[in-house]
């Protein structure tokens, strides 16, 4: 059965979506890997080359019963890496949710139906704590929290950990954080550091080794339907995301899990990198 992992942060621009994507192609070089885009403007959907389908399965249409998750999955371009797309319908999942029964866990029920096919699946939340965010954080083993080295993030944090205290009290008990993700970082501002500083102190060793710098590379990757490390895989951007992926794999599956090597980061067509050991039984 795969992990699941839920990226959320209820604050927009926080490069929440950046960090799905790029998490998810990066597993991909070595792992089976399904991306689940909940978020109604569908940016995980765009960002790895999907047209939005309006009309055909997808999100919205699993979670209202009208598609399994496993009629709703596509492949994408990047080997190994497969989707559940979202449109604008899901802007109305939760006004579709709530008359329905045992509401909060449609979401795992449906991803638990096709997790034997994978090693991981990520799912990209939407940037608000309503039901459709509850049933992401119901269907997720853990989270990762992407935050921009900014005051305001800190302050958003504190009532999106109250969220996560109130699942677990109920919903999903074991749900835990598996890495807190600093976006957008600036090391040449002291407020930057200040952030940073603050952060590892609240968290510990929950806070990734690695910073996800600002990158202007990561910026236009999306407009390229690519993920970073696809776009451009000897980035800042992709560098960093490519070793907060190690961190997650060494996480979940030992030290035993990566291999490392000199050939860097690289793409899935012709620079693919070889820090990964293949996963048990290929």
């Amino acid at each position: 059965m795969a992990r699941h992992w839920a990226v959320v942060n209820q604050k927009g621009g926080v490069g929440k979506t950046t960090t799905a994507i790029s998490l998810a192609a990066a597993l991909a070089i070595h792992r089976r890997v399904l991306l689940v885009d909940t978020d109604p403007q569908g940016n995980a959907t765009s960002g790895v080359g999907v047209v939005r389908r309006v009309g055909e399965p997808d999100t919205y249409r699993v979670l209202t019963g009208d598609a399994t998750a496993l009629d709703a999955i596509i492949p994408t371009a990047i080997g190994n890496l497969d989707l559940i797309p979202a449109t604008i319908d899901l802007a109305s999942a939760d006004l579709a949710l709530y008359e329905l029964p045992d509401r909060e866990r449609i979401l795992r029920k449906a991803l638990d139906s096709v997790s034997h096919r994978y090693d991981y699946i990520i799912i990209d939340a939407p940037p608000s704590l309503g039901l459709l965010t509850i049933n992401v954080l119901a269907a997720a083993d853990e989270v990762i929290i992407p935050m921009q080295c900014e005051y305001f993030a800190l302050e958003g944090i504190s009532q999106l950990l109250e969220i996560l205290k109130r699942i677990r009290s109920g919903i999903n008990p074991d749900l835990s954080i598996a890495r807190v993700i600093l976006t957008m970082f600036d090391g040449r501002t002291n407020h930057a550091n200040q952030i940073l500083n603050e952060v590892r102190s609240f968290f510990g060793d929950k806070v990734s080794n690695t910073v996800v710098p600002r990158n202007i590379k990561l910026s236009e990757a999306p407009s390229y339907g690519q993920p970073i490390t696809v776009y451009d895989p000897r980035s800042k951007g992709a560098v960093a995301y490519t070793e907060i992926a190690k961190e997650l794999l060494t996480h979940a599956e030992g030290r035993d899990a990566i291999i490392d090597t000199e050939e860097g980061v690289g793409s899935r067509a012709g620079r693919t990198t070889a820090w990964w050991r293949k996963r048990p039984g290929s």
